[in-house]
């Protein structure tokens, strides 16, 4: 018996549909990769141009990590479905751009083979990074439907729950090398912890109540004080900073000085908490029609 013949035609559904969604999700996973060779094209990259490909296109493989890992909480607190039809494409996505970067490097290396693996057995940034890297891999070649039937569904999800420990790699990655700079690293750090959050959260609370609104809002802020209170203990540590100060400059709404990462994931968390308000409402509108009907 065969199986089903793969869709190459990304912006089809399963039933060879056209869907608004996936041709979306298409055009956002493509776009940053053809806006950042543009402007390697163009030579908009700055002096270091191979540096500048790397850390753009590694950045958003991290970011489309994240987005995989927010499709489920989305769905579920937006009571939207359909959404799960996204999430493997994002993470397959998330592969390929690392694997993009990687080859980055590689020929910023001149492709040396030996002196990059020196350089990744030898740098532990670059170590955690390449492992992540190795578990993504992992996942990518793992997420065809042949797959999941080879490896059985408990397997496939256990093997793909592997997606939470190379986030946090990920994470630690990005802050290593980060250097100077840590506001974006701090930003994904903190949105990650409400992700992987908000799954112990839909655990503990019985019958779906954690995408009640008092919940994703209580949960949120604790998540935006933390995030806070983490950078400036960060601070302290590594450049001996006074944390009170910093944490009063992560908690204050200054424009003109900058949005320190706290308030970013607040307003992401804030975000989800009207997603669910929506959602609700689309049901009970859906209801009232049935009901009608």
């Amino acid at each position: 018996m065969t199986g089903r013949p793969a869709n190459w035609r990304l912006w089809r559904d399963r039933a060879s549909r056209f869907s608004w969604l996936l041709t979306v999700v298409l055009v956002g996973l493509c776009l940053p990769i053809l806006l950042i060779a543009a402007d390697a094209f163009l030579g908009q990259l700055g002096p270091r141009p191979y540096s500048a490909f790397i850390h753009q296109v590694g950045l958003w493989a991290f970011r489309f990590l994240l987005l995989s890992l927010l499709v489920t909480p989305l769905a579920r607190i937006a009571r939207w479905p359909a959404l799960m039809t996204v999430r493997r494409r994002i993470g397959v996505a998330a592969c390929l751009y690392a694997v993009v970067h990687l080859a980055g490097y590689a020929v910023d290396q001149s492709l040396d083979l030996v002196h990059i693996a020196s350089e990744i057995a030898r740098r532990i940034y670059l170590t955690i990074g390449f492992v992540a890297l190795l578990g993504l891999v992992a996942l990518g070649v793992t997420s065809t439907d042949g797959m999941i039937r080879r490896l059985g569904g408990p397997r496939w999800r256990r093997l793909h729950a592997l997606a939470y420990p190379i986030a946090i790699l990920a994470v630690v990655h990005f802050f290593l090398q980060a250097k100077a700079d840590v506001t974006e690293p701090t930003l994904m750090a903190g949105w990650l912890t409400w992700l992987l959050g908000y799954r112990a959260l839909n655990r503990v609370l019985p019958d779906g109540q954690a995408r009640a609104v008092p919940p994703l809002l209580g949960f949120s802020v604790l998540v935006a004080l933390a995030t806070a209170g983490a950078e400036a203990v960060g601070f302290w540590a590594v450049r001996h900073l006074p944390p009170d100060l910093v944490l009063e400059a992560n908690l204050s709404f200054d424009l003109d000085v900058g949005i320190r990462p706290a308030w970013y994931v607040l307003a992401g968390g804030l975000g989800l908490t009207l997603a669910a308000v929506v959602g609700d409402a689309r049901q009970r509108a859906r209801q009232l029609v049935r009901a009608r009907a």
